[in-house]
């Protein structure tokens, strides 16, 4: 990883909340608002934002960890702010603090505050290229050979 990215750089992602960000099971729309699925899709997103500019030709980010506190609903047409903020760098290693508010559209009213959607972490580990690759290909091939993963068999294998 480059030496450029520092703690405290940021990034942001903006959103207006649409029908395909909300809550469904089985094709039914349960609540007309944004879901924590499309905003740990959006977080995740800003984390990236953080990091690409800083990666070597040969690198790559893989999110190792997302935690999310959801607690406020957004309903379809609002407008979400996600920020994503470095907070520890390690050489291999990248931790960002998230969070997401809900930006007030200008409606001629009185201004108000953004108000705070959600907040959580996500994790990114920096590997080589190609150690990602032998990663996924020995995953690709524990699927096909019915070990989860492991060298064992799953017959074999203890809890």
């Amino acid at each position: 990883m480059k030496p450029t990215l520092q703690v405290g750089r940021e990034a942001t992602v903006e959103i207006v909340v649409d029908e395909s960000m909300c809550p469904a099971f089985d094709g039914i729309i349960v609540h007309r608002v944004y879901s924590t699925w499309s905003l740990a899709h959006h977080m995740e997103l800003a984390a990236r934002k953080v990091l690409a500019e800083h990666l070597e030709p040969h690198e790559e980010g893989i999110g190792a960890h997302l935690s999310i506190d959801h607690v406020a609903p957004t309903p379809v047409g609002g407008r979400v702010r996600v920020c994503a903020r470095a907070v520890d760098v390690g050489p291999s290693t990248l931790v960002c603090d998230l969070t997401a508010h809900h930006v007030p559209c200008g409606t001629g009213g009185p201004v108000r505050a953004p108000r705070l959607v959600a907040r959580g972490r996500q994790v990114q580990r920096i590997l080589p290229k190609s150690r990602l690759a032998q990663l996924i290909e020995r995953a690709a091939l524990s699927m096909d050979d019915g070990t989860g993963g492991n060298d064992r068999p799953a017959a074999t294998r203890t809890a």
